[in-house]
């Protein structure tokens, strides 16, 4: 057993632990408030958390964190539909929420709890076990109703401390970022992650460069962002030098959720100087590998697994590839203390995601080098195309398109061709929507920077790719249109 959050018993009660926007609370602030959730809420069972981007979100985790009771984090966007579904599969005893927030129908008829930003109450002795759950976070939901992913207190633990070896991540470390709070990125790393150091979170609320200078020039040194904002970044870079100033401040920049195009990468290294590091996890793995903070950073990979993280890639009988080339592509597959313990109520689910030797089937595909950085490809199911017998990730041909000066946005899916097996389709956002590039000018770009084979076959002109809460592309929704 061992405590998630020792600074909230023997840290500097004084400094800031979280702030957002205008209102904060110290390390003594946090664990009294806190404190007094765990006293309302322990022996509760499960615990929903109504989780928008405020002080009492926070709050309300860490308190049900210290009664050792599971949150399950809830969307305030979502639909009624699916929220019910959460909470019937779920079955918290009661919601948390900060006072005055409006809960939709399905979370009406829960016990409510409004958590006291200010309140007071002690921090209690941590009794409970490393697999105990910590949180029951629900995935997207992309092929059926969303499953509930249970993290034990281990795998947060886990994670989080390999992040500190890796970023070299310490209670000095001021974060800011505008994360939504209800999946792992945003809550797990972008809170718990400088509480358990020691360190403090400064939230933005909102996403916005503005303040994202603001809070780098005023002593924050770690930026967390999702490729959409660090986009948003790159294209304000040329009209805003105070901006590049303010990055080139920073410790740490890192993108994560998807994969951050080279192009952005090349565009704010040039304007700053500073080099975006890239991680990689799921909701079911919290994080497996990271690009180092004293490593080499290539632009395009998710870097080497971290401390404890075993990770292989496999061919698709489930065979372990014999050697890495940074060519072939397998299923990437892992295992390690980082790891969820089951889908919530899915023992189905369950066993078809594990090896018999407890590898867990991740669905994302990518390639290795021998020295051990790793590049995403795609996802097994929307991303890796089979044409012409090559097996062909989506990402990178992303990446080629999104270095065509008449590209703003693209994705690249496939689809049936009776010769081929599957054409190699783009869907793309052109920078000119009055002179959108063609599919031969497309196809020859592509074939000149990888390879002919990995040309499309077909072009979509968008004016939006359809994205979700954290600017990954749905690329079901591009397949159905």
């Amino acid at each position: 057993m061992s405590l998630l959050f020792p600074a909230l018993t023997g840290g500097p009660g004084e400094r800031v632990a979280l702030r957002f926007g205008e209102r904060s609370l110290t390390y003594a602030e946090l664990g009294a408030a806190a404190g007094a959730v765990a006293a309302r809420v322990r022996g509760a069972g499960r615990v929903a958390v109504w989780a928008t981007p405020e002080l009492e979100t926070a709050v309300g985790v860490v308190g049900a964190l210290l009664a050792g009771v599971a949150a399950v984090p809830l969307n305030p966007k979502s639909g009624e539909g699916e929220l019910a579904h959460i909470l019937s599969d779920s079955s918290p005893s009661l919601v948390l929420a900060a006072p005055g927030a409006r809960l939709p129908a399905p979370a009406a008829g829960l016990v409510r709890l409004d958590v006291d930003a200010r309140g007071r109450g002690d921090v209690p002795e941590d009794r409970a076990a490393d697999t105990d759950p910590a949180l029951v976070v629900y995935t997207s939901g992309t092929t059926g109703p969303p499953k509930g992913a249970v993290l034990p207190r281990r795998a947060v633990a886990a994670t989080l401390d390999a992040l500190a070896d890796a970023w070299r991540w310490t209670a000095d470390d001021v974060l800011v970022h505008g994360l939504p709070l209800f999946h792992v990125h945003g809550l797990v790393l972008g809170v718990l992650g400088p509480l358990r150091r020691g360190g403090s979170v400064r939230h933005l609320g909102r996403f916005g460069t503005q303040g994202v200078a603001r809070e780098l020039n005023d002593g924050a040194t770690m930026l967390f962002g999702v490729p959409t904002m660090y986009h948003r970044i790159a294209e304000a870079l040329p009209e805003d030098p105070g901006l590049a100033k303010a990055l080139g401040r920073a410790r740490l920049l890192v993108s994560g959720s998807a994969a951050l195009p080279v192009h952005d990468h090349e565009r704010i290294t040039a304007a700053t100087g500073q080099r975006v590091i890239e991680r990689y996890g799921m909701t079911e793995t919290l994080m497996n590998t990271s690009v180092r903070a004293d490593g080499e950073p290539r632009a395009g990979t998710v870097g080497v697994p971290l401390p404890g993280v075993e990770l292989r890639l496999v061919e698709e009988d489930g065979t372990a590839l014999a050697a890495y080339d940074g060519e072939t592509v397998g299923e990437i597959e892992v295992r390690g203390p980082n790891l969820f313990t089951e889908y919530l109520n899915r023992p189905d689910a369950t066993a078809a995601a594990f090896t018999a030797d407890g590898w867990f089937r991740t669905g994302d595909m990518a390639v290795r080098e021998a020295d051990g950085y790793v590049r995403i490809v795609g996802r097994k199911a929307t991303d890796l195309i089979k044409s012409g017998g090559y097996k062909i990730g989506a990402g990178e041909i992303e990446n080629a398109l999104l270095e065509h000066p008449g590209v703003r946005e693209a994705a690249v899916t496939g689809e049936p061709d009776a010769d081929l097996g599957e054409r190699i389709v783009a869907w793309i956002v052109p920078a000119d929507p009055q002179s959108p590039p063609g599919v031969e000018e497309l196809a020859e770009h592509v074939a000149r920077r990888l390879a002919p084979h990995k040309r499309p076959r077909v072009v979509h002109h968008l004016t939006a790719l359809p994205r979700n809460d954290m600017g990954k592309i749905m690329k079901r929704a591009l397949s159905n249109s």
